[in-house]
């Protein structure tokens, strides 16, 4: 396969030189352009973030991009789909209120909002998957289906469960309905070691599922029955007392979250965008925002999802990690195993590639790239 071009610029800006402009600079060098916007509902995918996390992508940098698809005859809208578990983004009201908290409304960005499974996560389109191994049709929001042409634009970060998130997370993962997120999420049961359970709740307040309870030895329990496999109360625990005891758990998720990015994509016009910068650990998902692991690096832009990951997990691995940081505590540690690898020294149980390799395999996209950098 013929490597896929993708473009990169710094944040580096002169007087007189705005990040906006160069924002909107290297999607018009990367080809956006080209898509035919004329009249079209376009989607522009992101991620809202809970309520008291500040590592989101500014409004700004959405409007430059919004701007953009209507300069070029296209009808832009902002849009995510609801979360499993509790918190500000579980319904579309909630979902609106803590997106226009976090600054993401008509005046900040230029466009409307749209939930995109709807009032309670199950508004959704039954989406066949090419050469899905997993997922033979995945279960996307019917607002992002309905869009002609469907934009990433995604804070690429750290994540627990799958190691970062960028592109493919924000498409797969993001434009799940609720069912959707569940099927992505239900391939292992976490356990709790009681002998590293501190009995402090955490868990429990962030299950979506009322599956976590506390016995007389105030250990906290999951009930397999109820649980949905999310996996939040792992990136809960702050004493690693939950852990997914079915040892490929993580890799299937990549697996199926690359499936559900090719329903979304295919046969139809997309282009993506990474913001890499305020690389939290963890994922926007949180209702805070840990300090960042990595120096801000850059925005990369492509019309190819893998390729732009991969990318910008290579331009990770080149940056020192940041002093006062998870990762730099991890690599101080005295008997750390260090992994060579950002993103695993930051969250040990992840494995990344995996969704990279599996994108590839079925066609979501190349991870061979050429990286054209522009000023």
């Amino acid at each position: 396969m013929e490597k896929a071009k993708v473009y990169f610029t710094d944040f580096r800006c002169p007087v007189g030189t705005s990040a906006l402009d160069k924002l909107q600079r290297l999607c018009k060098a990367a080809h956006m352009g080209d898509i035919d916007f004329q009249g079209k509902f376009t989607a522009i995918k992101m991620h809202f973030g809970e309520l008291g996390n500040l590592a989101t992508i500014r409004p700004q940098y959405v409007k430059a991009v919004a701007d953009l698809v209507k300069e070029w005859g296209g009808k832009p809208f902002l849009t995510d789909c609801n979360t499993l578990y509790p918190g500000s983004r579980k319904n579309a009201l909630d979902h609106l209120d803590c997106a226009a908290l976090n600054g993401y409304n008509t005046i900040t960005t230029g466009c409307q909002v749209i939930i995109g499974d709807g009032l309670r996560g199950t508004d959704e389109v039954e989406v066949p998957v090419p050469n899905g191994e997993y997922i033979k049709t995945a279960k996307i929001g019917r607002a992002v289906m309905d869009a002609d042409v469907f934009i990433s634009l995604a804070h690429f970060k750290g994540h627990e469960a799958t190691g970062f998130g960028g592109a493919v997370k924000n498409i797969g993962m993001g434009c799940g309905s609720r069912a959707g997120k569940m099927e992505q999420h239900s391939s292992g049961k976490p356990k709790v070691d009681e002998e590293l359970c501190r009995g402090c709740g955490r868990c429990a307040k962030e299950c979506g599922s009322d599956a976590i309870s506390y016995g007389e030895n105030h250990k906290a329990h999951i009930d397999e029955e109820k649980c949905a496999g999310c996996g939040r109360c792992i990136g809960a625990c702050g004493f690693d007392a939950i852990q997914s005891v079915q040892w490929d758990a993580n890799e299937l998720l990549d697996r199926k979250m690359a499936e559900y990015a090719l329903a979304v994509v295919h046969g139809r016009p997309c282009f993506h965008i990474n913001m890499v910068m305020d690389i939290s650990p963890n994922c926007d998902c949180h209702g805070e925002n840990d300090a960042p692991i990595l120096p801000n690096i850059g925005m990369f832009a492509s019309f190819d999802p893998i390729a732009l990951d991969q990318a910008c997990a290579d331009a990770c691995q080149k940056a020192q990690p940041l002093p006062n940081s998870q990762l730099a505590d991890h690599l101080a540690e005295k008997d750390w195993h260090c992994h060579h690898d950002h993103f695993l020294d930051s969250n040990p149980r992840v494995d990344w590639a995996t969704t990279l390799e599996h994108g590839e395999k079925i066609g979501l996209g190349t991870r061979a790239y050429e990286l054209i950098a522009l000023k």
